[in-house]
């Protein structure tokens, strides 16, 4: 497993769609997941400290499960199929541990809220990670190449 951080939000121009775009610890490598426009806001509203007056769907399951003393102890995103990613929210209940599935812009919106790790398995980051060009590093560069 390999923990990542959220780098950004963005707009994805070709499929006018939301990105998150996750960044491995080692900052290597970037996994940008196509997300919906209030998943994306939800997470945004988050990172930048602003609460809604009322609970978003996100903050009510955050409530309900700190309601029955139930701790969210990681997210996996454990998949991708046909250009799908596939996540698993890791919970802790009454000493057991339970994991559901979840779609990763759910298990991220809620990750941020429960200051959960994110992971991703090495084999979706070999799918559909990225490079990220690193311009101090002499083996990317290519006017050294």
């Amino acid at each position: 497993m390999i923990r990542l951080k959220i780098d950004r939000i963005g707009l994805d121009p070709q499929q006018s769609s939301a990105l998150i775009i996750l960044k491995d610890e080692a900052g290597r490598r970037l996994l940008p997941v196509s997300i919906g426009g209030f998943e994306a806001q939800s997470i945004a509203m988050i990172l930048q400290g602003i609460h809604s007056a009322r609970p978003l769907t996100h903050d009510l399951l955050k409530a309900v499960l700190d309601s029955l003393d139930v701790t969210v102890s990681k997210v996996l995103i454990d998949d991708i199929r046909e250009q799908v990613f596939y996540a698993q929210l890791t919970l802790n209940v009454d000493g057991r541990t339970v994991e559901i599935d979840s779609r990763p812009s759910d298990a991220v919106a809620l990750a941020v809220r429960c200051k959960c790790p994110i992971f991703a398995l090495e084999h979706v980051l070999a799918a559909a990670g990225v490079a990220e060009m690193d311009a101090g590093d002499p083996e990317e560069d290519p006017e050294t190449a």
